[in-house]
């Protein structure tokens, strides 16, 4: 069953730059892994503090592959630093 979620952090006021570089480096590496149907990462114009992560995978064991993967291993062990909050939903594609 596909898996479909929006992330959102919110970078502390001095984190903003660290975030979302980090968050940048999630891409690419994400988009080439197996089971990996759409990966965005988004920074809110209006409000620069505000990053939102819209991802899809095929199903749960893809998923699960990418929380194994060493970028996500490396963005886990540096992002609470420069988040102040962290929030995920469930998305449904229509």
């Amino acid at each position: 069953m596909k898996i479909t979620k929006q992330v959102t952090f919110i970078a502390k006021v001095d984190g903003i730059g660290m975030m979302k570089e980090l968050l940048t480096t999630m891409v690419e590496a994400s988009k080439a892994e197996d089971g990996c149907l759409f990966y965005h990462i988004c920074q809110l114009k209006a409000e620069p503090k505000k990053f939102v992560v819209l991802e899809s995978w095929r199903d749960e064991a893809a998923l699960d592959a990418h929380k194994l993967s060493a970028h996500y291993a490396y963005y886990k062990s540096n992002f609470e630093p420069y988040c102040a909050e962290k929030f995920s939903d469930d998305l449904e594609v229509l």
